[in-house]
């Protein structure tokens, strides 16, 4: 009895199953129930029967390849998923005290939050609404960050575990996250959708029938399906016709419009889901398959998913005119506004609504959009919890129909309120399902369950793709259909393919690796397997037994009982129940392991008929079966040449057939295996050993007396599979086996193939095939004489590309032989390394195209195109033999060398230049990673001992209990700061003048005459003054280490403490100030700033700050400390504004305004509107809020609408300016001066750069014309009070003013703001107003300011340059000129430093530092009188602006004159010098370290403006004093920032790298290049043309900013370049002088390149980088290098070879590593293994064929058409051409040698002649001898030759016949005529058939003639 023989074991219980019953047993004693409770029980199925369930579910395991089998069970509260049955996770739901409904494996899709969406904390709410043109007002990062917000996160789908309980579902994702739903229905049951979610089967309650059938209506849907855990389940909808989808297509429906404009069709209620298509690999398509028991009708379904369509936006109620975003619906966004008609249909109980209301854009739409959204577009849910989770035990109908109306309705609210449009269908479900064919099964009573269903056998079948769907009805009946796709109207058919009979049906995975088969059971109890369509294979079950290791054991069948069903079937396991109840596991896995088979079955079928193609197979499976389908090396192939033979109808011959074989010992059976002797003879230790002497019964040969017809094209199948392997080099050993295969079949039909692979592997099989006892008879002429040989026909390719090849192609192989093939498995490709070298080659080969480099780059994304991934690239160019990879390295190299800028990531990865892959195609590497190296030098330097004193310190501080303490200054930027400022300690010393939390010292000038408590006075005295300094320098701070934390912790965050007190020298006590001699207000501010000092600390990037770290941080009692919550604020706004702490309000207003400056949030609008009267309908509401906090609020509205020309905001900030009841000073309105510049900036900020002269504009300039100049003196009434104080106004209207007209040119604007020139009029005028006036006139016209004097003296009015000048020459003059002067000249010196902010211009460094030394001067002069402390109080405020003027120039540069002169101002701190210098100073300080010198001021109009307020002119006497100007705003330097500095890392050590860039910017019309080092801080982005690298030590690349998109989006986002070094140099920080490149050291070494080519012993200690392992190890820090160096060229080699193949070593290394080319090593060891290998290995002759190759390669291709000559752009290549005719040369005279020998002559004759030549057992070199002459020569083949013997004699007689010929010219020519035609008749590289083996073939010929 035939059939496949399967082993069966007894079935064990899963772990799983075990702990699932043994568990529900402990839980509940069940003995004490009754059977009548049980029996109720199971019948509700409410409170729990405690069964376990079981699901199955096939997993593809991405990484190893292969398939798992998941298994999830569950009882009533508990689910276990296993794999492989092993327990994975168990979850246990007792708690939610609900029971499992139903559990299933699916997948959901999660957005993987890749793009910098945290990046700034949840402050930023999304933007409402933005008008067109605002975005140039903010530099080139905001508008990157703003696009980068637009980019959808990335999303993947991850498996995950549905759980259903009664009320609530649960999804257990694999990443970890789980989520938790509410289900408005009671799951039946849920199946896993592809590509993601689940389609659930709710429970129809009876009674909701008999309710739907009262009234009419039909009952509500059943199916749904769940996509994303924050959406309800979605109906599944039903279309008339899915489109694409086949393929990678992109999905359409047919009746897309009509689906969007009418209600949701969706599957009858009545429909039970019997089967849901499971994911497999090249499936054709989704199905579904529904049963409806009232009607019998069995419906397929394909199902598609279409991403649901934007969520409805409700209507917009806006203002007429204002241009909303949302209210215009974009094209593509299919929104319908539902007519009336339609709401009516759907709804009689609403009021019909008039036609043209419209709706609130930001309203939150009533309910959750219900579409199957993924969460990152469904923006408003997140907010509101999904959906109101009630615990509902049991669900009435009414509740159900009210869900489903909210969900028809997207909710409704009160009557009154308008109706949102209809979500229609298209909106909402998800997936949709168009009716393939309903089957009716007639009247019989079925229930779904009694269904069964399979999909099978998915493949293409040489016409079409189609899958088999079996249908298994009870009465052992299956319906087979077949469903194809149609490719004219993209859709499928389904036909019926007949019935089968069968009791139990299952899909498996048995015979073939992708596609599945049949499993059937048979009425009487068998088992069969459909494959190959619908084949029969008969299978047989064997009780396992355990196995003795006996060979010959008996395979009698153990006979099992019938089979009766198949209890669970997951990929290749199977369950089965038999008729006595016992369960068996087997597995049905019977694809073989060896690949040498599966692609010999593959190809096969590609040329045998469907019938041929399965007996082959099924012969294969028997009779491997019959060898328990082992494994061991040879025994598949064997099992398939049997089966082979079989099916040929071949006989095996064994003509030394001995008898005593059976006797034989273990030793000889050991020799009989044909794998073992070869690897002897290949290996130089074991050769030597004595073997047994191989039986020779291993020969056998074919024989047959009719020639079948398939013999030819299973030889020509065959031949192209060896033509694979033969390409593959670590194939060769499957070439090994299956050569004689081909070599027998070939000497029946084509002798000359057989003559073919005899040359390639002489020591195969025996005989030489000669053509005088070729049959002639059984020759097929169908395919040619020679063979075609791949090798040849690439090299032919790319030599001659006008040469047509025939193009390789599997499935011309049938054709060619009129076959129709089986197609058994599909269309996929057998010969896979063929494929992909032919799609290579052909690129190279492209005659289109005419340059190198293109065909190069060319070839490179075919490469990436074909295998994906640049690792995936390098293997395959690994495995190829180094003469065919030879044309695709050089391919490689030559893009290496000038890669094109447009390319990704992978494509730069395979060419070796990573360094690119980061900087230019945008994927950013893991800093510091794990075991990246730092090179040994970078690590000594770098890592410095610690000290015992700072252990001993350590200590110390931790027994006291500080051990969290943080000093604020320190700095986490690894790598970074060592390389910014080189060798010096400048930021060590800004630390130290910054760091507020250590005690500073003081010297006190020793006073003797003082007693001992005046003495203690003076001492309090000085402390109060350094506490005044103490308090201020947050603010610096806060700039130098903005920004330098990396990651959050998730620790409470340390805020550094504020440290007052004081150590006095010489007496070297510590003195704190006393109590109340600092006002607590003053520590408050100061706390306040050390707060935001420690915030900014975050970098803007960091992961990790979020609303609950904020909450996490937040303290019971609100503190000063605290409220530098400032810059990241979130949704616990509200939390944190209720307690009325006047810090606490300013920083979260100001903070949340600064997130989302110039967006104009609505949200953050309303809070600011809580804060501030003004933004209020009735401005009397009597609020409880600080005046401080209001000009906060202020504030904040300018900067929340920054840019944004809101009018309505622009005209409350103008009328605050002159607020009513702030014209009286009192004690309420102390803070009316901060108030109105609060205003006025604000008013400013919104109307930024945006004044014109249309009217509404005008208007604003008379208010300010009047706030500026005050009132006239109205003649009617003159003693009417003033509606405001002009002293206040007038500074601020004047900033806003010229904020207002920025950059606009408008002459007559800023003439308003003259300045007067006469004594008179000066007196009339506060001189600080005048340094107003000068930056506001210089702001509006902006593009004159220059760094130069005469800009400068053209500012100052010419009276009083001239009073000026008399006054240097010693004439009097007046205090008021005096004083303007200065204040004038403040003001142009601070405009200077806005125009100029970061970009260390060195005119405006060297005027400013000219005017900072001058004012200096005159501050440190001192003058008794009164006056002179005026003026000096003058100067000095013009001095704090004019040293921040000069570092907003030199910002994060980091300069060390700026540092001297801030070093010295720092030390002051006497009695003039109050709060407001120390903050001045400490900002400059902090500027000039901008972020550590990793950031810069940008010169946007925003950037601007900001600088404006916080750089303000007016400072404070004390730290508690707010009452001119509010202290918070000191700190919106924050959004003028910019991270320019451009820093290079090395790309495979991640460090950080100094390297010379060449930038070219654009300044206006002009362009110019700059050489700077990096790290270093570049000009503005926005003019930044291009950078490029150009340095001997690094790859060169180029940067293109102006052209490439990538590359600019690319530095903004990282401004890092990473660089690739060359291997013959170091870095710069390891060698400066370049001192220790190879080139210095190596000198000239012209002895290396003759190594390479001739290895050989010479003087090495001559040579100048003798000593290798030392000289490398000195100068590269590359791994593979120094072990190479260490293992190959020591210089201890015991023998002569040693130490030759170390000289070689030695060369190579060196060429490698000076051409920086490191893929040569290996080629280079190939090459010399090739050049001494033994011509007695099994794969000499191979690899002789692979050389020639390479020679012909290099020496007649190469240069012409791969060097770049034709450019002339000419490149050396990788392998010297010498090198490689060295090693052939070498290998040629070896066979010269071999030529003399006489046995050599004699069986060279007998070829020659076409004798019989019978190889002697004893010489069996002579027949490698032969080989290899041949293969050399490139000999005609011996039938070919007997041919060519019988022309040339022919000739040669007729010739001579005709006499007076001289018969030396004849020969010759008949010679030439003769090696032409052989040359073409053989297939040869670039050589043909050589003369000297003509001349010989000639010698044989006449030696017998």
């Amino acid at each position: 009895m035939s059939g496949v023989v399967i082993q069966v074991q007894q079935y064990q219980p899963s772990a799983a199953t075990t702990f699932l019953t043994t568990q529900s047993g402990s839980t509940r004693d069940a003995s004490e129930e009754s059977d009548l409770l049980r029996s109720i029980r199971a019948a509700i199925r409410s409170s729990g029967t405690n069964t376990v369930n079981t699901t199955f579910s096939p997993f593809f395991a991405g990484g190893s390849e292969s398939w798992i089998d998941q298994e999830l069970s569950w009882n009533d509260y508990c689910v276990v998923l296993s794999e492989g049955g092993v327990i994975k996770r168990k979850w246990n739901l007792s708690q939610e005290n609900q029971i499992i409904q139903h559990a299933c494996i699916g997948k959901l899709m999660q957005s993987t939050g890749c793009s910098g969406r945290q990046a700034h904390g949840s402050a930023h709410y999304t933007r409402s609404n933005e008008t067109p043109g605002t975005t140039n007002i903010f530099g080139p990062f905001a508008s990157l960050r703003d696009e980068t917000k637009a980019v959808e996160d990335l999303d993947e789908e991850i498996p995950g575990v549905f759980i259903f309980l009664r009320s609530i579902g649960k999804v257990f994702l694999q990443n970890g996250m789980d989520y938790t739903f509410s289900l408005p229905f009671l799951v039946h049951k849920a199946w896993p959708l592809h590509p993601h979610g689940v389609l659930i089967q709710r429970t129809l309650d009876p009674a909701e029938v008999d309710e739907a059938r009262a009234t009419g209506d039909d009952p509500l849907p059943t199916i749904f399906t769940i996509t994303s855990v924050f959406s309800e389940p979605a109906a599944v909808g039903i279309t008339g016709g899915i489109l694409g989808g086949c393929g990678n297509g992109p999905i359409a429906l047919v009746d897309e419009e009509e689906n969007c404009s009418k209600p949701l069709v969706t599957i009858s209620a009545s429909e039970e889901v019997v089967w849901v298509s499971p994911d497999v690999s090249n499936h054709t398509g989704e199905f579904l398959v529904t049963f409806d028991a009232d009607k019998g009708g069995l419906s397929i379904w394909r199902y598609a998913y279409i991403r649901p369509k934007d969520a409805p936006v409700p209507l917009t109620r806006t203002r007429r005119g204002s241009t909303s975003r949302k209210s215009v619906p974009a094209p593509g966004n299919r929104r319908q506004s539902s007519t009336v008609s339609d709401l009516l249909e759907l709804d009689r109980r609403l009021p019909p609504p008039s036609q043209d209301i419209e709706f609130d854009g930001d309203f939150p739409p009533p309910f959750p959009p219900i579409s199957g959204l993924p969460p990152s577009t469904a923006t408003g849910i997140t907010a509101q919890p999904p959906i109101p989770g009630r615990k509902r035990e049991s669900l009435s109908r009414l509740d159900l129909s009210l869900t489903m109306d909210r969900m028809a309705l997207g909710g409704q609210k009160d009557a009154e309120v308008l109706i949102t449009p209809v979500e229609h269908g298209r909106m909402k479900a998800s997936y949709w399902a168009q009716q393939l064919t309903t089957h009716h099964l007639g009247e019989r009573q079925l229930s779904a369950r009694d269904i069964s269903i399979a999909l099978f056998d998915q493949r293409f079948d040489g016409t079409v793709h189609h899958s088999l769907l079996a249908v298994c009805l009870p009465e052992a009946q299956v319906i087979v259909l077949m469903i194809t796709v149609d490719e004219g109207k993209k859709s499928f058919v389904v036909e019926s393919l007949g019935t089968l009979e069968a009791v139990a049906i299952a899909s498996i995975r048995a015979t073939r690796a992708d596609i599945w088969d049949l499993l059937a059971v048979k009425k009487d109890g068998s088992l069969s397997l459909f494959t190959h369509g619908l084949q029969e294979l008969r299978i047989r079950l064997r009780l396992a037994q355990p196995w003795n290791g006996d060979s010959n054991d008996s395979s009698e069948v153990i006979s099992l009982d019938r089979v009766v069903s198949l209890k669970h079937v997951c990929v290749s396991s199977v369950y089965m129940e038999m008729s006595d109840g016992k369960v068996y596991y087997a597995r049905l896995e019977m694809a073989p392991c060896d690949p040498l088979v599966t692609q010999a079955i593959q190809v096969l079928a590609l040329v045998l008929p469907k019938a041929q193609a399965f007996d082959l197979h099924r012969n294969f499976l028997e009779s491997w079966s019959q060898r328990y389908f082992r494994t061991s090396p040879g025994l598949e192939f064997q099992e398939f040449t049997l089966a082979l033979f079989a099916l040929l109808e071949l006989k095996l011959v064994y003509p030394f057939k001995n008898d005593e074989s059976s006797s034989s010992s273990v030793w000889e059976r050991f020799s009989a295996l044909s794998t073992s002797n070869r690897s002897f003879n290949d290996d130089p230790a074991l050769k030597r050993l004595k073997l047994p002497t191989p039986p020779t019964t291993q020969h056998y040969f074919l024989f047959t007396l009719n020639v079948n017809p398939l013999l030819a094209p299973v030889l020509y199948a065959l031949h192209m599979l060896a033509e694979d392997l033969r390409l593959v080099v670590l194939r060769y050993e499957s070439l090994m086996l299956l050569i004689p295969l081909i070599c027998q079949i070939a000497h029946i039909v084509r002798p000359e193939w057989a003559d073919y692979w005899k040359r390639l592997c002489p020591n195969i099989m025996p005989g030489w095939p000669a053509p005088s006892t070729t049959r002639v008879e059984m020759l097929d002429d169908r395919i040619p004489v020679w063979p075609p040989d791949m090798s040849a026909i690439l090299y032919g390719s790319i030599s001659n590309p006008d040469w047509q090849f025939p193009s390789y192609g599997t499935s011309r192989l049938a054709r060619s032989f009129s076959i129709d093939p089986s197609f058994a498995f599909g269309d996929t490709e057998p010969l896979v390394s063929l494929q992909r070298l032919t799609a290579a080659y052909m690129c190279l080969a492209d005659k289109a195209v005419s340059s190198t480099q293109k065909r190069a780059e060319l070839t490179v994304e075919k490469l990436v195109s074909i295998l994906g991934t640049a690792e995936k690239g390098t293997a395959f160019l690994n495995s190829l033999p180094l003469g065919i990879a030879a044309p695709l390295r050089e391919a490689i190299r030559t893009c290496q060398l000038s890669p094109p800028s447009h390319w990704r990531t992978e494509h730069y990865d395979l060419i070796g230049r990573r360094d690119l892959a980061f900087s230019v195609a945008g994927t950013q590497p893991e800093l510091f990673q794990k075991g990246i190296a730092q090179s040994a030098e970078t690590y000594m330097n770098t890592h410095r001992r610690v000290t015992i004193n700072s252990l001993a310190e350590q200590a110390k501080s931790a027994s006291l209990g500080e051990i969290d303490a943080v000093s604020g200054v320190e700095l986490d930027l690894k790598g970074f700061t060592k390389i910014r400022f080189g060798q010096d300690r400048r930021l060590e010393e800004v630390a130290r003048m910054l760091c507020s939390s250590a005690i500073p010292s003081v010297r006190l000038v020793e006073r003797p005459e003082l007693n001992e408590h005046d003495q203690a006075k003076e001492q309090q005295h000085q402390v109060v003054r350094i506490a005044e300094r103490t308090l201020a320098l947050p603010y610096g701070r806060a700039m130098f280490t903005f920004g330098s934390v990396m990651t959050v912790t998730k620790e409470a965050y340390v805020t550094p403490k504020m440290e007052y007190a004081v150590k006095v020298q010489p007496s070297n006590v510590t003195t704190a100030p006393e109590l109340g001699k600092i006002p607590i207000e003053c520590l408050n501010w100061g706390e306040f700033h050390n707060g935001v000092a420690a915030g900014l600390r975050i970098a803007p990037e960091a992961r990790g700050v979020e609303s609950s770290w904020i909450a996490f941080n937040k303290p019971s009692e609100l503190t000063p400390e605290h409220a530098w919550l400032l810059e990241m604020l979130t949704w616990h706004t509200f939390g944190y504004l209720t307690p009325k702490h006047d810090l606490t309000s300013i920083g979260v207003l100001l903070g949340l305004s600064a997130a989302n400056a110039g967006t104009g949030n609505r949200h953050v609008t309303k809070l600011l509107a809580v804060h501030t009267p003004a933004l209020l309908p009735t401005q009397s509401v009597d609020l409880n809020v600080s005046l401080m906090t209001q000009a906060a609020g202020l504030a904040g509205v300018g900067i929340l609408y920054l840019g944004t020309k809101n009018r309505r905001m622009a005209e409350v900030c103008l009328h605050q300016i002159s607020r009513k009841d702030l014209v009286q000073p009192d004690l309420s309105n102390e803070h009316r001066e901060a108030y109105t510049y609060c205003a006025a900036l604000a008013f400013g900020m919104i109307m930024l750069g945006q004044g014109s002269s249309i009217p509404a504009d005008l208007s604003s300039l008379n208010r300010l014309r009047i706030l500026v100049h005050g009132e006239g003196k109205s003649v009617v009434n003159s003693q009417a009070h003033p509606t405001f104080d002009v002293n206040i106004t007038s500074p601020a209207a004047s900033i806003a003013l010229g904020l207002m007209y920025l950059k606009t040119e408008q002459r007559d604007v800023a003439d308003i703001l003259g300045i007067p020139s006469t004594v008179l009029e000066l007196n009339r005028i506060q001189p600080s107003f005048l340094l107003m006036r000068t930056v506001a006139r210089s702001l509006i016209m902006w593009n004159d300011i220059a760094s130069t004097p005469q800009w400068l003296l053209a500012q100052v009015p010419e009276a009083i340059v001239k009073a000026m000048h008399g006054h240097v020459r010693g004439k009097p003059a007046d205090d008021a000129i005096e004083l303007a002067y200065y204040n004038i000249i403040a003001g142009c010196c601070f405009v200077i430093g806005l125009k100029y902010a970061g970009t260390a211009r060195h005119e405006a460094y060297i005027m400013l530092s000219n005017y900072f030394d001058m004012f200096s001067r005159f501050v440190a002069a001192s003058g008794p009188a009164f006056d002179h402390k005026i003026k000096r109080s003058a100067v000095r405020e013009g001095l704090n602006l004019i040293s921040i003027a000069l570092c907003m120039v030199m910002a994060g540069t980091g300069e060390i004159t700026c540092l001297r002169r801030l070093r010295y101002a720092y030390g002051m701190y006497h009695q003039a010098f109050r709060y407001g210098v120390h903050v001045a100073t400490h900002l400059s300080l902090g500027l000039l370290f901008l972020g550590a010198g990793r950031y810069t001021l940008g010169t946007s109009n925003a950037a601007i403006a900001c600088m404006i307020v916080a750089f303000f002119p007016r400072f404070h006497h004390v730290s508690s004093d707010n009452k001119s100007y509010l202290q918070a705003l000191r700190h919106l330097w924050v959004l003028a920032v910019e991270p320019r500095c451009l820093m290079a890392r090395d790309v495979n050590t991640r460090e950080a790298v100094y390297l010379p860039v060449k930038i070219t910017t654009k300044e206006g019309t002009e362009k110019g290049a700059t050489q700077l080092i990096s790290p270093t801080l570049i000009p503005d982005f926005n003019k930044i043309l291009s950078i490029r690298i150009d340095t001997p030590r690094y790859w060169p690349f180029f940067v293109d900013l102006e052209n490439v998109p990538q590359h600019r989006i690319s530095l903004l986002k990282h401004q890092t370049l990473y660089v690739k070094r060359r291997t013959a140099f170091l870095s710069y920080t390891e060698d400066p002088r370049g001192s220790r490149s190879l080139f210095v050291r190596s000198g000239s070494s012209a002895g290396d390149a003759a190594t390479l080519d001739f290895p050989q012993l010479t003087d090495t200690k001559a040579h100048p980088a003798s000593d290798l392992t030392h000289f490398i190890s000195s100068f590269s820090n590359d791994t593979l290098f120094l072990a190479f160096a260490d293992h190959f060229s020591r210089e201890d080699g015991k023998t002569v070879e040693e130490r030759v193949f170390h000289n070689y070593c030695h060369a190579v290394l060196l060429d490698s590593i000076l051409q920086d080319k490191m893929e040569t090593l290996q080629s280079h060891l190939m090459l010399y293994q090739y050049r001494t290998q033994l011509p007695s290995s099994s794969y000499f002759h191979l690899r002789l064929q692979d050389l020639r190759f390479a020679v012909d390669f290099y020496s007649k291709v190469y240069d012409r058409r791969f060097s770049g000559r034709s450019e002339n752009n000419i490149r050396p290549s990788l392998i010297r051409e010498n090198t490689v005719s060295g090693a052939l040369q070498a290998l040629d005279e070896r066979l010269a040698e071999v030529q003399s020998s006489t046995a050599l002559n004699m069986v060279f004759g007998r070829y020659a002649r076409g004798e019989l030549i019978v190889e002697s057992e004893d010489a069996p070199e002579v027949s490698r001898w032969l080989a290899w002459y041949l293969l050399r020569h490139g000999v005609p083949s011996a039938s070919l030759l007997a041919i060519l013997k019988q022309l040339a004699q022919d000739a040669h007689a007729q010739c001579a016949t005709s006499g007076n010929v001289d018969l030396r010219t004849l020969d010759e020519g008949i010679k030439e005529v003769l090696r032409g035609t052989g040359t073409k008749m053989n297939t040869v590289f670039g050589s043909g058939w050589s003369g000297p083996s003509l001349e010989r073939v000639i010698d044989a010929w006449q030696g017998h003639s």
